[in-house]
């Protein structure tokens, strides 16, 4: 079977002057996925690299450049799955970690859980020896123009998708080489969102899924509609009916 990955950099309106940065970035993101799956790796291992890839990127919502909350601070969230065994691991509302998508994944692989949040995955990141950045390294300057200019949520939703500024959620899905699938997302959220909002990317079903019986899904987009249809295991159920119709 042909391994592929397949990348995303979110749900927005690219300006001119991050059309390039953008583009290069998902680019970027897929070679690096691209090329765990031609030295052997699994899928799990390419949707986080090619995750990480973005989160490093200051020209995506995720890691560096991730949006901030209504308090001037930077809250991710990350989930990751292993389509063979569906097996996952996600966390919410962290901060000071550059690449949650890999502390996720140690969620999945190290604990006997599934998410972990705020507090408690900022301290389990610490068990492990995971390394932190400081928060200002974490936000771009135009970021903190736009939260200084923007300061209502719901006003701001609105113009988010449609803005020069605003950017989303990044992810990657996979296929290698024995057939195996993967998923992997990471957000830095909705600018001026609550403290502590958590939003469909880091629950299991709506900012992702996968199942080596149908596929591989990583969302973007508006968090809270999302999760309304768990739409991540919503459209692998249409493509199981599909298949099972044809």
């Amino acid at each position: 079977m042909s391994a592929v990955v397949v990348v995303h950099g979110g749900v927005w309106a690219i300006p001119e002057d991050l059309a390039k940065a953008s583009v290069d970035g998902v680019k970027a993101a897929a070679r690096q996925g691209s090329s765990v799956l031609k030295g052997g790796g699994s899928a799990l291992d390419a949707v986080e690299a090619a995750v990480r890839a973005m989160e490093d990127n200051p020209a995506f919502n995720a890691g560096h450049g991730s949006a901030l909350n209504a308090d001037g601070e930077v809250e991710l969230d990350s989930i990751i799955m292993d389509g063979r065994t569906l097996a996952s691991g996600a966390v919410a509302s962290v901060k000071n970690i550059a690449n949650t998508v890999s502390l996720a994944r140690a969620v999945m692989e190290k604990t006997s859980h599934v998410i972990l949040t705020g507090r408690g995955a900022n301290l389990f990141a610490e068990s492990i020896g995971m390394a932190t950045v400081p928060a200002d390294e974490l936000v771009t300057e135009n970021e903190w123009k736009e939260w200084d200019k923007q300061k209502n949520y719901v006003a701001g939703v609105m113009e988010d998708f449609n803005s020069q500024w605003a950017h989303d959620t990044v992810g990657a899905v996979a296929v290698d080489s024995d057939g195996n699938v993967a998923c992997a997302t990471s957000t830095g959220g909705i600018r001026n969102k609550m403290v502590g909002r958590v939003g469909d990317s880091p629950i299991i079903g709506s900012g992702a899924y996968a199942d080596n019986l149908s596929g591989a899904v990583s969302c973007t987009g508006h968090g809270e509609s999302i999760l309304k249809v768990t739409l991540a295991r919503l459209i692998l159920s249409h493509v199981e009916q599909v298949n099972g119709n044809t």
